[in-house]
């Protein structure tokens, strides 16, 4: 087959690139159609790849400061030509599900959330942190990419979600069907510890809508040490909120966060996410996950079993949970078993089993509208 990924835009690494580079070694010699590229933004291995981008790549500013440039996307993505091409895959976010394909051609899309700042708004700007000029500028848009965005759902052939929480939002916002893939993790990496220190564990990027701040309020009651890995534009007045037993390491290589994942007495996820990699891989490691119960971890956590779930999102009930917690009850080999069913490997045979079943499906349907042709014809 002829294959082409699609994916929003390539100026910064997160989750939706991990799915990205597992696509791409599933179809090496797939290219990648993107909005824009930043090759210093971006991983080394990336410069190797074929990747097409629009107009966009062009304009000034945009690799950094690509919000004001959101009326442009629909025509970026719109404007590609993918006549020559049997399969298109879109990872999308945002915008680069509506590409325009031939009834020939099978488009399948990895949703990884409906376009959020369309649906979900004004939750949006207040969680990122959108500057004043933007908030007046974007409202006018808004209906115009609305209708854009659910007009482009049409195009797709198969929707496929990444959490029971996605394919809710999917059926509400796109009123399609699609079924549930979990994003790949590389499970390989890490490996239970014999021993455990006594601190609880946070890997997150620290802005608003993660909740860090919920966890920080909590540890200032219990005294606990928390240890805070990542880093983000909440960083400072969170170190401000947080008293001596919280400690911010910022950036640790990939190598070191395996024996921080490995040695916590427990991960801790305060916020609502989609998916969210972190609790799976502390999983991996063998260590149990406290999580709000909503959104990806109600996929990624058995409570009782790989961890503990909060009810509100509240400092109070996160307070509640850690008293009564009990990591002697956790089986670290359990929950890294539970931890590779969202291995990489899981997932790309789970989606090559999808999509060649969608191929064929598209063949025996394009065989039966052949058939019913010549049967019309005198």
């Amino acid at each position: 087959m002829r294959v082409a990924i699609v994916h929003d835009w390539l100026n910064q690494r997160g989750g939706a690139e991990a799915v990205l580079e597992a696509l791409v070694e599933m179809y090496p010699q797939a290219p990648v159609y993107t909005s824009m590229y930043w090759p210093q933004a971006m991983p080394q291995e990336y410069r190797s790849w074929d990747i097409r981008t629009s107009f966009m790549d062009r304009l000034p500013f945009v690799k950094r400061y690509h919000q004001p440039f959101l009326p442009l996307y629909p025509l970026a993505f719109e404007s590609f030509d993918f006549t020559d091409y049997d399969l298109v895959i879109s990872n999308k976010s945002g915008f680069c599900h509506g590409v325009i394909t031939s009834p020939d051609t099978l488009h399948i899309c990895y949703c990884l959330t409906p376009t959020r700042f369309l649906w979900n708004y004004h939750e949006y700007v207040q969680r990122e942190g959108v500057a004043r000029l933007a908030r007046l500028a974007l409202p006018p848009f808004l209906n115009y990419l609305r209708v854009w965005d659910r007009a482009a759902a049409d195009r797709v052939d198969h929707f496929v979600a990444i959490s029971r929480t996605i394919q809710r939002r999917i059926a509400k916002y796109y009123r399609r069907d699609s079924a549930i893939i979990h994003p790949p993790v590389d499970t390989t990496k890490f490996t239970p510890s014999d021993s455990h220190d006594d601190y609880f564990l946070i890997v997150s990027r620290l802005v608003p809508y993660k909740r860090i701040d919920l966890a920080v309020q909590a540890f200032n009651e219990l005294g606990l040490p928390l240890v805070i890995i990542g880093d983000g534009r909440d960083r400072d007045s969170l170190r401000t909120l947080a008293r001596p037993n919280i400690e911010f390491l910022g950036y640790v290589p990939d190598e070191q966060v395996g024996d921080y994942f490995a040695r916590c007495r427990a991960f801790i996820l305060p916020g609502q996410e989609d998916f969210c990699i972190a609790p799976v891989e502390a999983q991996a490691a063998g260590r149990p996950v406290i999580a709000y119960a909503a959104g990806g971890a109600l996929d990624t956590v058995r409570e009782g079993i790989t961890g503990a779930f909060f009810y509100d999102q509240t400092p109070e009930a996160l307070i509640q949970v850690i008293e009564e917690f009990d990591d002697t009850s956790y089986e670290p080999a359990v929950i890294r078993r539970h931890a590779e069913r969202f291995d990489k490997r899981v997932f790309k045979e789970r989606l090559s089993a999808f999509i060649e079943e969608s191929v064929r499906k598209s063949a025996n349907e394009e065989t039966r509208d052949q058939e019913m042709r010549e049967c019309l014809i005198p």
